[in-house]
C-alpha cells in the first residue's frame, strides 16, 4: 500500500480533482482493488466532510485494502514527496535574496493569483450550479470584504448552513461508500477525539499553538486544498507568524508540487519555527504542522462513515452541507481579492501576465509546472526591463 501511494505522491500532478482521476486508473481501472461504484461512493462522502478530497479517499482505500496499518501507509506514501519538497524550499527560501530573488517571490505570487482565479471558478461551477448557491457564495464573500475581518469565516460557514437548510432542501443522495472495517462504537470513538482536539487552544506562538491552528485550518476546510489559504491567512498572518509575502511566495510554490497541496503545510512550520531551533526544529515544526492539518480530515472521514445512511438521505442536513459548500466560493472569492490580489499586483503589467496564465489554464489546460515556469519567465523579464 505504501509503494503505490508512493508513486502517486511523486507523480499526481495537478490538485485534487486531477488527483481522482489519478487514483480511479490506480486502484479501480489497473488494480481492481474495488469497483467504480465503491470508488464512487468514497469520493462522494469525501466531498461531504472537511479535510482534503484526495488524502482522504487514498486513505479510506488503504483502510479498506489493508486496515487502519494501510491507511496510515497510505496517507504518509501519498503526502511524503510534497511534504518534503515544500521544507526543502522553506529552507532555501531565506537564502533567495537581491533582485532575482525578489523576481522570483514576485512570479511565485503571481502564480497564486492565477491557482486561486481557476479555482474559485472551478469550484463556483461545481459546488454553485444554480441561483441559490450562487446567491449564497455572494453574500458570503460580499460580507466577508465589507466587514474587513477574515476570523468571520467560521460565521460565514454558519450563516452558510442555515441558508443552505432553508434554500437547498430538495438535492438528490449521493451516491453509497462501501463497508469498511469500522462500526459504530469505532466511529463514535475517532469522532469523540476529532471534537476534543477542536476544544483545544493553547495560548501564544508555541509548538503546540502552532498545532492547534493548523488542526483548527484543516477542520474547516470544505470544497478542496485551496480553501486552507484564507483559513491559515487568517490565523497565522494577522497574528505575526509570517508576513503576506513570505505565506503568497510558499503558496505559489506548492503549485509546482506533486500531491496533496495541504504540503504547503511542512513549508509553513519551517518557516514559522524559531530562528535558534535549527534543522532538527524546522523538521520538528513543519511536520507538526503538516500533521496537525491533516488530522482532522483524517479522522472525521472514517468517523462519517457510521452515518453516512443518516447525513446522505436527510433532505436538510444535504441542504446545510450545500450551503456550507457555496459560502466556501464566497470565502475563497474574498481571499482572491485581499490578500492574494492586493499581495501579488504590484505593476501595471501583473494583471495581463495574471490574465495570460489563467487562460492557458482555463483553454490549453497547460499543467501547473508550466504555469509556475510561464510566471517566473514574465517576473524575470520585469525586473530586466525595470518594470516593477
Amino acid at each position: 500500500m505504501f509503494a503505490v501511494a508512493l508513486g502517486l505522491g511523486l507523480t499526481s500532478f495537478g490538485g485534487p480533482i486531477a488527483h481522482i482521476g489519478y487514483f480511479e486508473r490506480c486502484y479501480v481501472a489497473r488494480r481492481k482493488w474495488l469497483s467504480g461504484e465503491e470508488f464512487a461512493g468514497l469520493v462522494a462522502l469525501c466531498q461531504l466532510v472537511p479535510g482534503p478530497t484526495s488524502s482522504q479517499l487514498g486513505y479510506l482505500i488503504g483502510l479498506r485494502r489493508a486496515g487502519w496499518g494501510g491507511a496510515l501507509a497510505a496517507w504518509v506514501g501519498f503526502t511524503l514527496p510534497s511534504a518534503l519538497l515544500m521544507f526543502g524550499f522553506a529552507l532555501l527560501a531565506p537564502a533567495l535574496s537581491g533582485p532575482l530573488a525578489a523576481a522570483c517571490l514576485h512570479g511565485l505570487k503571481l502564480v497564486a493569483v492565477v491557482i486561486v482565479a481557476q479555482a474559485v471558478l472551478g469550484m463556483a461551477r461545481t459546488l454553485c450550479p444554480d441561483i441559490r448557491r450562487r446567491a449564497i457564495a455572494v453574500l458570503s464573500g460580499a460580507a466577508l470584504l465589507l466587514v474587513g475581518r477574515p476570523d468571520f469565516q467560521l460565521l460565514a460557514l454558519s450563516a452558510g448552513a442555515v441558508l443552505g437548510t432553508i434554500a437547498c432542501r430538495n438535492l438528490p443522495a449521493q451516491s453509497h461508500a462501501p463497508a469498511l472495517p469500522i462500526g459504530p462504537r469505532t466511529g463514535a470513538v475517532v469522532l469523540a477525539v476529532f471534537l476534543a482536539l477542536l476544544a483545544i487552544e493553547p495560548s501564544g506562538h508555541g509548538l503546540a499553538a502552532l498545532a492547534a491552528v493548523f488542526y483548527r485550518s484543516g477542520a474547516l476546510v470544505f470544497g478542496g486544498g485551496h480553501v486552507m489559504l484564507p483559513l491559515l491567512q487568517a490565523r497565522l498572518v494577522p497574528a505575526g507568524w509570517l508576513t503576506d509575502s513570505t505565506f503568497l511566495a510558499g503558496y505559489g510554490a506548492a503549485q509546482a508540487m506533486p500531491g496533496p497541496l495541504f504540503a504547503f503545510a511542512a513549508y509553513l512550520g519551517a518557516t514559522i519555527a524559531p530562528p535558534h531551533a535549527g534543522l532538527a526544529g524546522q523538521a520538528l515544526w513543519s511536520a507538526t504542522a503538516t500533521v496537525a492539518i491533516f488530522l482532522p480530515g483524517l479522522l472525521i472521514a472514517p468517523a462519517a462513515l457510521s452515518v453516512w445512511q443518516q447525513v446522505s438521505h436527510h433532505a436538510a442536513a444535504r441542504g446545510a452541507l450545500a450551503g456550507i459548500n457555496a459560502a466556501v466560493v464566497g470565502i475563497l472569492g474574498a481571499a482572491f481579492c485581499n490578500p492574494v490580489w492586493t499581495g501579488a499586483i504590484r505593476v501595471p503589467t501583473d494583471p495581463g501576465i495574471a490574465a495570460i496564465g489563467l487562460l492557458l489554464m482555463l483553454q490549453w489546460r497547460i499543467p501547473p509546472a508550466g504555469l509556475v515556469a510561464l510566471c517566473l519567465a514574465a517576473a524575470l523579464a520585469q525586473s530586466r526591463l525595470g518594470l516593477a
